[in-house]
């Protein structure tokens, strides 16, 4: 009897149960009706649910009824809830989802830039310890970043050369605000050296094209420098080698809230001018003597005040033999002095970020032209003393949209004041500029596969007294799980150099505009850049030479630049080695200057290779380090002036550009955990094989004579020793392969 009770009353709850469960099912998609895999949906304050399959369709039992409410969820997705009635039938609901737009997930727009910051997702490429490990860069950014695709390796001449366009058309920036004369004072045919030292700035954002409307007045592409924000701990730090002697002290406090540093450093070639054999004739080496500051204030909000100062000076005296008159020699003396400050404000205000900076550079260089006969008497003399005057302010304030788009709009102000006396002519030439320039910007997030930036620039230059209107656009879309694609297009305004500006004549803007398409992949410690561009100039200054001003006839010069680059990282494939491959090819023509047609730019190269390697072996406790740049042959004009006529004598092209650089670093305090101060042991040899190579050449007035441009010494011997009192970076040397 109890068997049979028991039996009736299973199966009637049984059946009771299978009458009260309904089946809900349905199918989610994405964007473009696309379904979704792995999306749970759920009864809200239930266990009931399922999760949906590879062709978006879910299905579960339940037995609740009324009113009730489906979760529809997934990490990468907008979650949503749809209110529903349970009755006696089956139902079927479907659902559409938005992708959640994440930082970390969305896709970065790259196209012309090479990113490296703790801020960004890009692929980080060039950071402090890159630049100092690049065998060849001696220890400058700039010089580093010729080993990345778009910049030519021109080692006559200052300036980052980028995509077939000038020195002068890439522009510098320390936390938003502009740098001028961010190298070294110089005279013609001798390279200078970064004035900011590399171990200031914690990332960077090197853009060869289509950069940002916050930037402007550079056709080419911008070098954005972010500053460290505090130093870890207190330190103090000594270098010396047989060129050079410096030390330095940072102070924190111990809540870490404010820091401050001072250092100074002296160098002189003349010790190496004696071991080295040079190409040139230094009656007097270079040598200069520098000093900067520094403080950082971290605010309650957590943002940051900081100040950098420097003060340096430069000299040097060279003589060549003087190519009219081979019994005569042509001699300069060069002395110039730089003062540079920079102040930057950052502060967040909710969804408001408030950017504040201002620059001041002062700068003066002095060259004196002389020549002098076999018995040492003068037959010509000539002094250029040029003194510049310049001022940045720039207000942006960005406010975010959403979870990580963004708006973002500001204003930004740069006087120059030059003074420029010419002792031949007893004439002194004077230039002011004021640039007032309105930027806004926006970066859109529509998915974590699709990323727009859209922005447009304003400025009204006071010397040409018009505005120019510059739109900006970028993309970026991913196309698969590893690979991405870029595209940009700006158009670009920047104002002649002062020396362009006459009495006669006013120019106005010249005008770059550029596209760019690349695709990316980065994955497992590897990463592959293909990029194409094009870029077209207009309203180039033309120009014939009259004594030291250049008489400007136009604005009429025009030209192009096109070409293809690659650059690929890998940090795995190799054990312990990290290695990098860039090669650019450029096609381009320019008519401009004194150009008497359009011709390939004879400071650009066709095909540019180079190779980076680095290795740390931990048990000899040293990094070696390699590099192999290649260019090939520049071409050469040799362009006379006849009865006022310009025409172009001959042409031609140097060889090709070869160099194999080698470095080592070692660190004997390796291990030692007594260690009072961390040591780093450097010797390093740019060109080993001490390849003899040519830059271009100069020619005698007549044309008929001629000298190659050559570096100062073929091989360039390196050794020295830094020491760090208070800090230990033993394990930052090892992972970055210091």
């Amino acid at each position: 009897m109890k068997t049979r009770i028991f039996t009736l009353l299973f199966t009637f709850v049984f059946t009771f149960t299978l009458i009260a469960q309904i089946t809900i099912s349905g199918k989610v998609l994405g964007r473009n009706n696309k379904p979704l895999k792995g999306v749970s949906v759920t009864l809200k304050d239930s266990y009931d649910g399922a999760t949906t399959d590879e062709t978006g369709n879910y299905k579960f039992e339940t037995s609740e009824k009324g009113s009730q409410t489906l979760i529809f969820s997934n990490p990468k997705f907008i979650e949503i809830e749809k209110s529903i009635q349970i009755e006696d039938k089956n139902l079927i609901l479907n659902a559409e989802l938005k992708e959640s737009v994440s930082e970390i997930d969305a896709v970065v727009i790259s196209a012309g830039s090479i990113e490296a910051s703790d801020k960004k997702r890009a692929t980080t490429l060039l950071t402090p310890i890159d630049v100092y490990t690049t065998a060849g860069a001696n220890g400058q950014i700039s010089s580093a970043l010729e080993t990345l695709p778009g910049v030519q390796k021109v080692g006559e001449s200052e300036g980052l050369f980028v995509r077939g366009g000038t020195g002068t058309e890439t522009k510098f920036f320390m936390d938003g605000n502009l740098v001028n004369n961010y190298f070294g004072n110089s005279v013609p045919g001798i390279k200078a050296m970064d004035r900011l030292n590399t171990s200031l700035f914690k990332g960077n954002v090197f853009s060869s094209g289509g950069y940002s409307a916050v930037y402007g007045q550079a056709l080419s592409g911008v070098l954005a420098l972010e500053s460290i924000d505090l130093p870890e701990r207190n330190a103090a730090d000594f270098g010396i080698s047989p060129i050079f002697a410096s030390g330095g002290i940072q102070r924190i406090n111990q809540e870490k809230t404010h820091s401050y540093g001072i250092s100074l450093g002296y160098s002189n070639l003349e010790l190496m001018q004696k071991i080295l054999k040079f190409n040139t004739d230094f009656e007097k080496a270079p040598n200069s003597f520098g000093g900067n500051g520094n403080f950082r204030i971290k605010t309650s909000r957590g943002g940051f005040i900081k100040y950098y100062g420097s003060y340096d000076t430069s000299s040097m005296k060279l003589s060549s033999p003087n190519l009219d008159d081979e019994t005569s020699s042509d001699k300069i003396n060069q002395n110039g002095k730089n003062t540079f400050h920079s102040l930057s404000y950052r502060e967040k205000f909710g969804r408001y970020t408030l950017n504040l900076g201002s620059s001041y550079t002062y700068n003066q260089n002095i060259l004196h032209f002389s020549n002098v006969d076999q018995n040492g008497r003068s037959q010509f003399s000539n002094d250029i003393d040029s003194k510049g005057n310049y001022f940045n302010a720039k207000a942006l304030i960005e406010r975010k949209l959403f979870k990580i788009s963004a708006i973002r709009a500001g204003i930004e102000l740069n006087t120059t004041k030059e003074e420029t006396w010419v002792s031949i002519a007893q004439k002194n030439y004077e230039f002011r500029d004021d640039i007032t320039s309105l930027f806004a910007e926006t970066d859109l997030e529509i998915s974590n596969d699709l990323s727009l930036k859209i922005g447009a620039r304003a400025e009204n230059s006071s010397s040409i007294n018009r505005w120019n209107f510059s739109p900006r656009f970028a993309m970026a879309y991913r196309i698969s799980k590893e690979w991405t694609s870029s595209l940009a297009y700006g158009t670009f305004f920047q104002n002649p150099e002062s020396r362009f500006f006459t009495e006669n004549y006013q120019p106005h803007y010249q005008r770059a505009d550029h596209y760019i398409f690349q695709v990316q992949r980065a994955a497992d410690g590897r990463s592959l850049r293909l990029e194409t561009y094009y870029k077209k100039y207009q309203d180039l200054i033309k120009t014939t030479t009259d004594f030291y001003r250049p008489i400007t006839l136009n604005n009429n010069g025009s030209g192009y630049a096109k070409g293809v680059e690659l650059f690929w990282r890998d940090k795995k494939s190799l054990k312990n080695i990290d290695y990098w491959v860039s090669y650019s090819y450029l096609d381009s023509k320019r008519d401009y200057l004194n150009y008497t047609e359009s011709l390939f730019p004879n400071f650009a190269a066709k095909h540019t290779l180079s190779v980076v390697a680095k290795k740390f072996v931990t048990n000899w406790k040293t990094g070696f380090n390699i590099s192999y740049n290649y260019n090939s042959g520049r071409p050469y004009y040799n362009f006379v002036t006849e009865n006022g006529n310009t025409f172009l004598k001959n042409q031609g092209f140097v060889k090709d550009y070869q160099a194999v650089n080698f470095s080592l670093n070692y660190l004997p305090n390796l291990g030692k955990k007594d260690a009072r101060a961390f040591t780093v042991l450097v010797l390093s040899i740019n060109n080993v094989l001490g390849t003899k190579n040519e830059f271009g050449y100069n020619f005698s007035s007549n044309g008929l004579k001629s000298r190659a441009i050559v570096p100062p010494t073929n091989t360039f011997v390196f050794i020295g020793a830094f020491i760090s009192f208070g800090t230990d970076r033993t394990q930052e040397a090892i992972n970055n392969n210091l």
